[in-house]
């Protein structure tokens, strides 16, 4: 197994955690605003690690990026759709993604009541997670063989 094989499968496997978590962490953050419930040392850390795993996913897939025999960095990008999605749209839509989880982690540290840090994490963790979910999406308009979950080999 070469390196782009290896960061490829790692990649796509820990999507599933992402999701995961980013999806447990948006709930939790609107039962907490909604429900007026206290801000755990839980939610703080599940959060922190919610964003970990943001970063991380982000890293690995930079690593990929330039690893990827597919990617093209000449002309002729913008004409290819599944070219300019991988080295174009992709890429944007999931740094976008990151840094509103940032913000959004960043945000909950710094507010005072409990009502606050639920809100910025539920705003800010759903922003990205829409981004995500559309960028998954457009991956299955623009790269034929691809599902919104799997990859077809």
């Amino acid at each position: 197994m070469n390196a782009y094989k290896f960061f490829l499968e790692f990649h796509s496997g820990f999507r599933y955690v992402v999701f995961v978590m980013v999806v447990i962490a948006i709930f939790s953050a609107f039962a907490g605003w909604f429900g007026k419930k206290s801000y755990s040392d839980g939610n703080r850390k599940f959060n922190l690690f919610t964003m970990i795993s943001v970063h991380t996913q982000i890293l690995l897939g930079l690593v990929l990026y330039f690893l990827s025999p597919f990617v093209k960095f000449a002309g002729g990008v913008m004409k290819d759709p599944a070219s300019r999605y991988w080295t174009v749209e992709h890429i944007s839509m999931m740094i976008i993604a990151m840094i509103l989880v940032t913000i959004g982690h960043s945000k909950s540290k710094k507010a005072v009541l409990a009502q606050d840090k639920h809100r910025s994490i539920a705003i800010f963790y759903t922003a990205a997670f829409v981004i995500i979910v559309v960028a998954i999406a457009l991956m299955t308009k623009d790269v034929p063989g691809r599902t919104f979950f799997g990859m077809s080999y």
